[in-house]
């Protein structure tokens, strides 16, 4: 459960990638801008997503330095366009403290989009508008007031946005939001989002994915030996899954994240609404 301190070197040579990017786009022709949107800036960006996840869980520097997996997870989330890092941690500790807990756990898509997106296209519009619904989403379920570092981190993404802008141009500032948008969206990488907690097979909450789109995503797959020990650092899930296999190796479990979201698009089955929604029982700790 020590911090990884890798991450810390991996996210600086990610923000220095796509710095580099934002220069070598910023006089290409528009097709190519958003051709290498989606084909480079979408994988780098969703892996950033991934890489805040972690330090969420503050795994760069550990949780006796909490507040410098903050203040890294604001510089992380710069080329990504738009805030988000603050935001995430607060309801991503409720997803793990009360997973499906109706008006609790923001992942679980409203009644609204259970009802709405049901049919083979309007899920194939629901997965290219994922990012849009994970944004909007808490403001409906579980509104939360506004914290110093949400302002904080707000105006750090706006001030780095407006000097891509001034300094490299408009087609810059667009690469890096269509990346984020197109990233999020239907891509292979955001597989994930859906495999996580879907219920492809009844009774079965939390799947595991061990592909080799993990080498791009910090191990989200190992979503259940995530969920056992949210402490662990990506790095070491594998190391879970090894030592404790009779735990892990027999439960239902993806190879591709490309299959999951064209069973979840084709199947009449698999709606917005496959996931296990329970009513919170108790005292309840928000972050």
């Amino acid at each position: 459960m020590k911090p990884d301190s890798n991450l810390i070197w991996i996210v600086i040579m990610m923000v220095l990638m796509q710095l580099v990017a934002f220069y070598l786009v910023k006089d290409l022709d528009w097709k190519w801008v958003i051709f290498w949107a989606y084909a480079f800036g979408s994988c780098v960006n969703h892996s950033m997503t991934l890489a805040i996840h972690e330090v969420s869980h503050n795994s760069a520097f550990g949780h006796c330095k909490a507040m410098w997996n903050r203040w890294f997870g604001i510089f992380a989330n710069l080329p990504i366009g738009i805030p988000y890092s603050i935001s995430f941690k607060r309801y991503h500790m409720d997803h793990h403290r009360y997973l499906g807990a109706d008006g609790i756990d923001v992942d679980i898509p409203t009644d609204f989009e259970g009802w709405f997106f049901c049919t083979t296209f309007r899920k194939f519009m629901w997965v290219i508008l994922q990012p849009l619904f994970y944004a909007f989403r808490p403001l409906f379920i579980n509104p939360k007031p506004i914290t110093y570092l949400e302002i904080i981190n707000t105006v750090v993404q706006l001030v780095f946005d407006v000097v891509i802008y001034y300094v490299l141009g408009i087609k810059s500032l667009v690469y890096m939001l269509a990346a984020s948008l197109l990233g999020l969206g239907l891509h292979p990488i955001s597989g994930h989002f859906i495999a996580e907690h879907y219920m492809f097979l009844k009774g079965h909450e939390t799947y595991s994915y061990y592909g080799p789109l993990n080498l791009l995503t910090f191990n989200v797959g190992y979503h259940n030996e995530h969920h056992d020990f949210p402490n662990i650092p990506g790095k070491n899930l594998p190391l879970v899954r090894k030592i404790a296999a009779e735990y892990y190796d027999n439960l239902p479990h993806y190879n591709s994240w490309i299959k999951v979201l064209y069973d979840f698009v084709m199947d009449d089955t698999i709606s917005p609404y496959s996931r296990m929604k329970r009513h919170q029982i108790g005292k309840v700790e928000l972050e």
